[in-house]
């Protein structure tokens, strides 16, 4: 017997799913059609449940906190969808759009993978439908030589659909989902006279569809679409210890999935975290003015710098100090969009890093000691 290839990424509806079954079974309350969880209880999946909940049968389970992020901001996305109105979470890069949207999708519908990714070279097919072209060319058009969409398929299913980074797709691509999202069916007009031209949606179909605020590659949307949908915003973490246990925890996790120990301690990890909110927020948390670089300093990104830290550790132990390495990567993050932004990061160090040190932070101290390093 062959064995299964490893994932790098499990999706959430496998990862987490005693929580889910967990979840259906302690929460008998009303449910939308077509849903798996009520919309309490999948509030609860995506933000954490706090004590342990317990079963009549006595079983307990605590529920763990997956999106860091304002609670009120996912209760008002699970009665968006419960609504039957299409939710578009927006936002800058690395603010978990797409991590929000796959949780809300496996609390709703059991799975995520019902999934469109918007890119410039995205077509109308890719929303609705295709061909199987041998099919097709033998039998001529029929309902088995149909190729539905992940759209198509979360309409027959009643499961919620998922449109990655909409506003990159073209805007004759975008208004494909108008007719989607108001009359919740797609015509086939190559079936014209079967009971197969038109496919309605199941109860329980929904869209939800994610946009950056600062990509470069965007698509206007038109008014009609985005009627369509109910905008939320999805922004950075806003508490510094929230932030740093999420760098902690996703870092960590990285790392051991190499198959090595984790060796970044709290102390690198915390003066990374501070680094990229304060480059973040263009102010430290003392209140000293920062100068913004243009690019977006993300939780994600940290916890890719975190990632790249503990990996370097692990591969050259001994080879140098770990918060040594720090300037070297923070300098790759902000000159990622434009070159000029190193000279931004110097400004940093020769403000707030310095600042810090002659207060007597140790960890500050070595960081201002390292500022050559950032003008290689």
């Amino acid at each position: 017997m062959t064995t299964a290839p490893a994932r790098q990424i499990i999706p959430p509806e496998e990862l987490y799913a005693e929580e889910l079954e967990f979840l259906a079974a302690y929460d008998p309350g009303p449910r939308p059609p077509g849903w798996r969880l009520t919309p309490r209880a999948a509030v609860t999946f995506v933000t954490g449940g706090g004590a342990p909940l317990v079963l009549p049968d006595g079983r307990r389970l605590a529920v763990r906190r997956k999106f860091v992020g304002d609670r009120a901001l996912v209760e008002r996305c699970v009665v968006t969808l419960a609504g039957e109105r299409g939710l578009l979470l927006v936002g800058e890069p690395g603010t978990a759009k797409s991590m929000l949207s796959e949780l809300l999708a496996a609390a709703v519908s059991g799975t995520s993978a019902l999934t469109v990714q918007g890119t410039a070279g995205t077509t109308e097919d890719q929303l609705k439908y295709g061909w199987n072209y041998a099919l097709l060319l033998a039998q001529g058009p029929s309902p088995q030589a149909l190729v539905p969409s992940p759209v198509l398929s979360a309409m027959g299913s009643g499961s919620i659909a998922r449109v990655e980074e909409v506003t990159r797709c073209l805007p004759e691509v975008q208004d494909a989902l108008i007719s989607l999202l108001s009359e919740r069916r797609i015509a086939v007009p190559e079936l014209a006279g079967t009971d197969a031209a038109q496919a309605h949606a199941a109860p329980g179909f929904n869209v939800i569809a994610t946009a950056n605020l600062r990509d470069k590659g965007v698509s206007e949307m038109s008014a009609a679409l985005k009627r369509r949908f109910n905008f939320e915003t999805v922004g950075p973490i806003g508490d510094l210890d929230a932030e740093l246990d999420l760098v902690r925890r996703q870092s960590k996790a990285a790392v051991e999935r190499s198959g090595v120990d984790y060796q970044v301690d709290d102390a690198v990890l915390e003066a990374l975290v501070t680094a990229f909110r304060d480059l973040r927020l263009g102010r430290s948390a003392e209140g000293w003015e920062v100068e913004r670089p243009s690019t977006v300093m993300s939780t994600a990104e940290a916890v890719s710098v975190a990632t790249a830290l503990g990996l370097a550790v692990a591969y050259f132990p001994g080879d140098r100090d770990v918060l040594g390495l720090l300037p070297g990567h923070l300098t790759g993050v902000v000159r990622k969009d434009d070159p000029a932004d190193a000279a931004r990061l110097l400004g940093y160090w020769d403000g707030a890093v310095r600042r810090r040190a002659e207060e007597g932070s140790r960890t500050w101290r070595t960081l201002w000691d390292l500022r050559p390093a950032l003008e290689g």
